[in-house]
């Protein structure tokens, strides 16, 4: 019997074959923690020992509470950077943005390798091949202390998008239609395999997308065959990597199919990620504030799609929109193409990298009663500040659209 790709590579890691069910204790390639869940791990490994098991496997950077936004948050800064003074470790601080983003264009990441992080989106990294998980702080805690974490192999679900995408529609819009049919709990401990012709096209910004969502349907990863896309991408980056990577014909998994040029930009409606409906549904509906930015789609590719449509317009009267790119490298190839002109012209906000207002830790955040249209990730209860506000997620394009308008908007009519 074939292995799928989450087996294989946590045979490897584990050094035995292991197959979908099987406990296993496998050794860890990376560990990424931030400055939001970063001080309970750090307090959890020094209970256990004394060192890092490997400082040249951790990486650190801030992005949730940046700058930092009170005194607690600037203590938790201090504490961790004498943290990563102490152990050798390499520490991005506040310089490069949101940290999913920089793992993966820093080459920190490669495909075949088992990597987690202190945050529920690390499957992000899953874009480049890689079996990439989120853990909780006292999980981070013993991997840091011993560099291995027990794992349950997850059954594999393989999501297959054929055909071309029509004009204006996303791999955001493809994500929450997955989400929107297999539901919030429908792929919940699956390795969620994305391929398919439509992915095959794709470029790693785009992937990136659709692996940082797996979480919102339960997923314990998500993950897209290393082709050669994946190869220029690490190449480019001088780092290299198992480009042959694949799930066996004969693998178990579950296949869903769909077809690309049958999608549409998509809206999720609050409370709730799989609460998801054509643009056209809510068209019209009244809105505060518009936010693009996140690890879900603050990249260039997802700010050109956005300006696409501001440049030449203005964001209407009454709304707010904040743009985050997602990287000083992002932001640096977003200002040198001109696309930071057009966002600041249109009345917009533009802000340093960092997570913004996606979980409500800085600044952006909606008061009680007001709506806010973001291309974040989640639209709980709450997630951008007053619980008596609520949160719709969108496609950049959608996000622009809107913002021209003053309510949600249909991107194709723009």
């Amino acid at each position: 019997m074939g292995q799928t790709i989450a087996e294989k590579i946590l045979s490897n890691s584990a050094g035995r074959v292991v197959t979908a069910g099987d406990f296993v204790e496998a050794a860890i390639d990376v560990a990424m923690i931030h400055d939001i869940t970063g001080p309970l791990a750090v307090k959890t490994l020094y209970e256990i020992t004394d060192r890092v098991w490997d400082r040249t496997k951790v990486i650190m950077l801030f992005d949730h509470q940046v700058p930092a936004d009170s005194v607690d948050a600037a203590i938790n800064h201090l504490e961790l950077r004498k943290f990563a003074k102490r152990e050798g470790i390499l520490n991005y601080d506040v310089q490069e943005g949101v940290c999913h983003q920089v793992m993966v264009e820093k080459g920190h990441v490669l495909p075949g390798e088992l990597v987690i992080g202190a945050d529920s989106h690390t499957c992000t990294y899953g874009a480049v091949g890689a079996f990439a998980t989120g853990v909780g702080s006292t999980d981070m805690g013993v991997a840091l202390a011993s560099g291995k974490l027990w794992f349950k192999v997850p059954d594999t679900i393989a999501f297959n998008v054929d055909g071309k995408l029509a004009r204006r529609v996303y791999a955001k819009d493809i994500i929450l239609t997955i989400i929107g049919d297999v539901g919030i709990n429908g792929a919940t401990y699956k390795a969620c395999e994305f391929g398919g012709e439509t992915v095959e096209h794709m470029d790693i910004a785009n992937r990136m997308t659709l692996c940082n969502m797996a979480v919102e349907m339960g997923g314990k990863t998500g993950i897209v065959a290393p082709d050669e896309a994946t190869a220029v991408f690490l190449e480019e980056r001088s780092v290299d990597g198992d480009f042959t990577l694949g799930s066996d014909e004969d693998a178990t998994k579950v296949t869903r199919r769909y077809t690309a040029s049958e999608m549409v930009p998509v809206v999720a409606k609050p409370h709730q990620v799989d609460n998801v409906v054509p643009v056209t549904d809510v068209e019209g509906y009244h809105i505060d504030q518009v936010f693009i930015g996140s690890c879900t789609n603050g990249r260039y590719e997802d700010l050109k799609a956005a300006a696409e449509l501001l440049e030449g317009e203005t964001v209407a009267r009454g709304v707010r929109m904040i743009v985050v790119p997602a990287s000083r490298t992002e932001y640096r190839r977003a200002l040198k193409t001109g696309l930071i002109d057009i966002f600041t012209d249109s009345g917009a906000l533009v802000e340093a990298p960092c997570c913004g207002p996606c979980m409500g830790g800085s600044f952006g955040i909606l008061g009680p009663g007001e709506v806010g249209l973001s291309t974040s990730n989640r639209n709980f209860v709450g997630r951008q500040g007053s619980p008596w506000a609520s949160v719709y997620l969108c496609s950049p394009a959608t996000a622009a659209a809107s913002a021209i308008d003053g309510v949600i908007a249909d991107p194709r009519t723009h």
